[in-house]
């Protein structure tokens, strides 16, 4: 039976900070990454430096590498320029259609995927439609919406969980 909670498996500040031996200690063999505020910020056209060489670290440690992002194709497309990996658009996130594609394309099961973005109600609750790890990090701050700020404030409880839940292991 899958997961229905929100709160993420693993928080971290930055996407930047999850290195491969994290993951492939967890039994990841493949990440699906949100690109909007976890990757850069929303709209930036293309992938910064860091990101080229954070992804090139993931694929050379013998990860899958894909995105899946809710945009539409030229914005996803013109993004991935840079960095090649399998893309998915227009992904219906928090459908689990992503996930089960990169599955397919990378061989292998869901609960050997990360799901890596920066929204509970989209990233986490798309890990937890496919049975996957939910991997949540701090957005990339950028002037949001009404629409992303209500988003915000409604998340709250689910990080104030995971921090209660991690600082009671400790």
């Amino acid at each position: 039976m899958k997961n229905l909670s929100f709160v993420p498996d693993i928080m971290f500040d930055r996407a930047f900070d999850i290195t491969p031996d994290i993951l492939i200690s967890k039994g990841i063999r493949a990440v699906v990454l949100d690109i909007d505020n976890t990757l850069v910020t929303y709209g930036d056209p293309e992938p910064t430096e860091e990101v080229v060489g954070w992804i090139a670290s993931l694929r050379e440690a013998g990860l899958g590498v894909a995105i899946a992002s809710n945009n539409h194709a030229p914005r996803v497309e013109l993004f991935n320029q840079k960095i090649g990996v399998f893309a998915t658009c227009e992904s219906k996130k928090p459908s689990a259609r992503a996930v089960k594609a990169a599955c397919a394309h990378f061989g292998v099961q869901p609960n050997e995927v990360a799901v890596i973005g920066d929204q509970i109600f989209t990233d986490i609750w798309c890990a937890r439609n496919a049975g996957s790890l939910g991997i949540l990090v701090k957005p990339i701050p950028y002037p949001e919406n009404l629409f992303f700020k209500c988003k915000r404030v409604l998340e709250k409880p689910f990080i104030r969980a995971y921090r209660k839940k991690h600082s009671a292991r400790k």
